[in-house]
């Protein structure tokens, strides 16, 4: 099997640790594993595969010879070196926002749109985590009659803020317990035994950035180009893994035990679903796999045409790290 050099842009971030992780769990074909960084952390050392790796300052010639190079930087460090990467002859794969929505950008969920990796120009996007746990969720019944429109509320855990944010929820609590106070920085808000319904800046008749990501990007990777989408994104002191609470309305009706056999089948997803036994998706049950948890499954009773349902999934993980490989597994693979 041919062996590729691979570039992390963004190494020694959460993500970008994760990465690393995956692509040993996955056997990524590694001829070379080049992580890159800022300048603060140029010349440290990391471990994969048991050996020790120097950390790249990521500079213009840092990308010379890589095939492949993972963005699990910001948007704007992206935006920085996506014409460096390309121009090096690497193939970038992002995980940040910067060009999700460039109409000459495929954005991809490998269970849903594979085929559109074929049209990139050097470079492919990786969608929002939230997207991705809700996209997966519901493709199998969009299959089935192309949903119309969505009204989703995003419960997501303090962990999608950075490393700042799990930290943050374990001093508060601290704090708390012990009578004391402590003033925010990772959160607008205590987030400690609260919820703050913001994530984002407003973007859009009071909607904020966060929220309209949901509609926008699930147009492309669905290809619905007319879908609606309805989006309220919270965040909960959990520590790891989204959950996504979803009313889908759909061209045609479809029955609840249509719904749970297609989603039971649907590459990406686990059916867990009965509430007489107390089973259905949890954070605590989704965290650090790849599989997007879905279940409550039941008849909108506002819309005859309409389903709920409620998933959970690991938004470092397939909601970013492991989306990004399989896309750059499907590279190789076409």
């Amino acid at each position: 099997m041919k062996q590729y050099k691979v570039g992390i842009l963004g190494a020694t971030g959460a993500v970008g640790r994760e990465m690393m992780k995956i692509l040993i769990e996955r056997n990524f074909p590694i001829a070379e594993l080049r992580p890159m960084a800022s300048k603060r952390s140029a010349g440290k050392v990391m471990e994969w595969q048991g050996k020790p790796v120097v950390i790249q300052e990521a500079g213009e010639k840092a990308f010379e010879g890589l095939d492949i190079v993972l963005g699990a930087a910001e948007s704007d460090i992206a935006k920085q070196f996506a014409k460096e990467i390309v121009k090096a002859g690497a193939v970038f794969v992002d995980n940040s926002s910067a060009f999700r929505m460039d109409e000459n950008v495929p954005l991809v969920v490998p269970e849903i749109n594979p085929e559109d990796v074929k049209k990139h120009q050097g470079i492919i996007s990786n969608p929002n985590c939230s997207t991705i746990i809700a996209a997966t969720a519901v493709n199998a019944l969009n299959a089935l009659s192309p949903i119309r429109s969505m009204t989703a509320s995003t419960y997501q855990a303090v962990s999608g803020a950075g490393a700042g944010g799990p930290i943050e929820l374990a001093e508060e609590v601290e704090a708390l317990r012990e009578g004391k106070s402590y003033e925010p920085k990772v959160f607008s808000h205590q987030i400690a035994y609260n919820l703050i319904p913001q994530i984002g800046s407003e973007q859009y008749e009071g909607y904020t950035s966060e929220e309209m990501k949901m509609q926008n990007e699930g147009r492309k990777i669905m290809h619905l180009p007319e879908l609606t989408v309805s989006c309220t994104c919270v965040r909960v002191p959990v520590v790891r893994s989204h959950s996504i609470s979803i009313s889908l309305h759909f061209d045609q009706p479809i029955s609840v035990q249509d719904a749970r056999r297609a989603i039971a089948k649907a590459p990406g997803c686990r059916l867990v679903d009965n509430l007489a036994k107390k089973e259905y998706p949890m954070p605590l049950d989704t965290s650090d796999q790849d599989i997007v948890f879905v279940g409550r499954i039941r008849k909108d009773l506002t819309d005859p045409n309409g389903l709920c349902l409620w998933c959970c999934g690991d938004q470092v993980r397939k909601g970013a790290a492991t989306n990004t490989i399989q896309i750059a597994e499907l590279l190789i693979e076409k």
